[in-house]
């Protein structure tokens, strides 16, 4: 959400600046606009296959949403989850798995309830994590290279129009609109980089961070809750990756899991 409102407001304050020193229409032209975008799009498709491009279409969204995963839920659920198993066996974790919706914790309680030992479920979590983290990287690579990319391409756009400007220098009432023209490219290519691109850039990178510590914290409870670990235990280290702990809601938890250090 902040991200959105951030985006809106910089825009804002761009066409704000814009329309406050004449018409807004002096500012659009639409092949500085198709040179700046498209050609930032077809070089930034250039360097990337397309998987990699098309992917990171489908992540923006990343930026503009908060995440569903968060570690104040698993510092409640992960204690309920060692309780279960110290009470009923490792089996009980296939229902637990088929009513979880986080693919990553569904699938750590799934090897746990096939009986998996922690060397080998350690393993293959964090093979699972070394995807997602490349698959991320990506994404943002995707991103940064429009961020690098649209300066240069309104640069471009700029020297084509001073050259056409020089083209016309005979009639000195052309000059004027044709250097406003070519200076249009570097205005779009400033924005698109440091008002649209750069943001995403920096919010998915946070976005990715936060979801490798989900990720990590998961792994960790999961080691735990193999080696049979206290509920309390589990908790404890659930919030100690927390920066501010909701200690009061993880009290309750672990005293109704009727469970004893």
């Amino acid at each position: 959400m902040t991200t959105l409102v951030g985006l809106l407001a910089a825009l804002a304050l761009v066409v704000w600046a814009m329309a406050s020193g004449g018409s807004l229409g002096a500012f659009v032209d639409l092949p500085s606009l198709l040179m700046v975008v498209g050609g930032t799009a077809a070089v930034v498709y250039a360097r990337h296959p397309w998987p990699e491009f098309a992917a990171h279409l489908r992540a923006a969204a990343a930026a503009f949403r908060p995440s569903s995963r968060r570690l104040e839920d698993l510092a409640q659920l992960l204690p309920e989850i060692g309780s279960l198993t110290r009470r009923e066996g490792l089996l009980a974790l296939e229902s637990q798995a088929a009513e979880t919706s986080e693919a990553f914790l569904r699938q750590g309680l799934t090897l746990l309830a096939d009986g998996t030992d922690e060397t080998r479920l350690t393993a293959h979590m964090q093979l699972e994590m070394e995807t997602i983290h490349k698959r991320n990287a990506a994404v943002i690579s995707v991103w940064q290279a429009w961020v690098d990319t649209a300066p240069a391409m309104g640069l471009v756009g700029t020297l084509i129009g001073l050259v056409q400007m020089l083209g016309s220098m005979s009639d000195p009432k052309a000059i004027g609109p044709a250097m406003a023209l070519a200076l249009l490219t570097t205005l779009y290519g400033a924005v698109l980089a440091n008002v649209v691109a750069g943001p995403i850039v920096s919010k998915l990178r946070i976005a990715h961070d936060e979801e490798m510590a989900y990720l990590e914290a998961v792994l960790s409870g999961l080691q735990m809750i193999s080696r049979g670990d206290n509920p309390r235990l589990i908790g404890e280290a659930m919030l100690a990756r927390l920066a501010t702990p909701p200690a009061a809601a993880i009290t309750k938890n672990v005293e109704s899991s009727g469970e004893s250090v």
